[in-house]
């Protein structure tokens, strides 16, 4: 083996152990978190949080309930103890959670503990699923934020609660708003959600 064969050897050797340093870098997703909210229609809540910078998805689903795996109408019925909630991965570095939780409030009615809007029952209530314990004092933080404030003409009735299994929701529901404009804008209108946003908070669907 010629000394030059040995040259081009070591320097292809270099190259390679090179690249496997460069190519997971290159490659890495960043760490990511995920929150959980409950405000009623799940329909409703993910335009908000997916217009924002550093929401790396958003997925409609149930939670805080006992039944595996439960359906639509099995959720409906209010009778599983599930309500329809919005799971949220982000990228934390991009996004805190104290600006997800700014987000939540302005687009939910804390007032209301029988449901949200036209929505009634536990299926819709309104609920904050912690995913640890930081993001618990978060939660708790901001919520006696409100009540000591002056925006809210009465207490918060949103929960704090630890998160139990989210289940997604079906397929025709995830992205709802994209898939069918019309009808989310009409659902959404005669709901009175932005009606009532409006009158709470200043304006509809703050994600600023």
């Amino acid at each position: 083996m010629s000394n030059r064969f040995k040259q081009t050897l070591r320097r292809l050797f270099a190259i390679l152990a090179l690249t496997c340093l460069i190519t997971p870098a290159l490659y890495a997703q960043p760490d990511t978190q995920k929150a959980i909210f409950a405000g009623g229609c799940f329909w409703c809540m993910e335009p908000p949080f997916d217009a924002l910078d550093g929401v790396i998805s958003t997925t409609s689903g149930y939670i805080g309930g006992t039944v595996v795996e439960p359906s639509y109408n099995q959720v409906s019925s209010g009778k599983t103890g599930h309500t329809e909630a919005l799971q949220i991965v982000y990228n934390p570095d991009k996004i805190s959670y104290e600006k997800l939780l700014a987000i939540f409030w302005k687009n939910i009615d804390p007032t209301d503990g029988g449901g949200q809007f036209c929505d009634r029952g536990s299926q819709y209530r309104s609920e904050v699923f912690y995913t640890s314990d930081q993001q618990r004092k978060l939660a708790e933080k901001s919520k006696q934020q409100l009540n000591d404030g002056d925006a809210l003409p009465t207490p918060v009735q949103t929960a704090i609660t630890a998160a139990s299994p989210f289940y997604s929701a079906e397929d025709y529901h995830q992205n709802y708003y994209q898939k069918n404009p019309k009808r989310y804008k009409f659902y959404s209108w005669n709901c009175g959600r932005a009606q009532r946003l409006l009158r709470l908070w200043g304006k509809p669907y703050d994600s600023h």
